[in-house]
């Protein structure tokens, strides 16, 4: 069953381009060592204010995830400009 993270987070200010860049080496990171990593999708909400949308094969692949945290040089690179989670969701794909 394909799980959803819903995460709605704000960067600091004028740090939206380190955001950017640090995306692709989070996102490689996810895919070689994270089981489970199907795919994610980010969206820009404000100025500020971003929508991760990340797929996981199953319930526990992201828990798994979720309580690596930032464990890997390319996810903490990505996670320091971020300033506020603004909400963390979780949901199971419906076709």
């Amino acid at each position: 069953m394909t799980t959803v993270e819903l995460t709605r987070f704000r960067t600091h200010p004028d740090r939206a381009d380190e955001l950017l860049a640090a995306r692709p080496g989070m996102l490689a990171s996810f895919a070689a060592h994270r089981p489970g990593f199907v795919r994610a999708d980010l969206v820009r909400i404000g100025d500020d204010e971003w929508l991760d949308i990340v797929l996981w094969a199953s319930p526990d692949d992201f828990a798994a995830s979720r309580a690596r945290g930032g464990d890997t040089p390319e996810v903490a690179a990505f996670f320091a400009p971020i300033a506020e989670l603004v909400s963390a969701e979780e949901g199971t794909l419906a076709g």
